[in-house]
């Protein structure tokens, strides 16, 4: 289990968007996440009619690496960090560290 999952609100602690959030759309590999409207940067894309591709420069989200991130509590209104514990069911379940707190997804 991932201590950051798909669909998880993120603030970002380092680097050229340092404290700004967002969700996580997808990961990539074990160390890479792709977060919305985080590390967006200005491509220059080529047109393909077969497609329907327009040309020009387009604005698109980037990876960034994991370690870059941390998953944001919404009680403390800050970022935490995520523990795993068993449930009753002896299920592993994430849990924000600083409230004790489940993280649902």
């Amino acid at each position: 289990m991932r201590k950051i999952k798909k669909g998880d609100d993120v603030i970002v602690i380092t680097g050229k968007d340092k404290g700004k959030k967002g969700t996580v759309l997808r990961t990539i590999g074990t160390e890479r996440l792709l977060v919305q409207g985080i590390n967006s940067v200005r491509k220059h894309q080529k047109p393909n009619p077969s497609t329907g591709v327009t040309g020009g420069i387009i604005s698109k989200e980037m990876s960034i690496h994991i370690s870059n991130v941390a998953i944001y509590n919404f009680t403390l209104k800050k970022a935490d960090r995520v523990g795993f514990r068993l449930d009753s069911n002896d299920k592993k379940v994430r849990f924000f560290k600083a409230t004790d707190e489940l993280i649902e997804v």
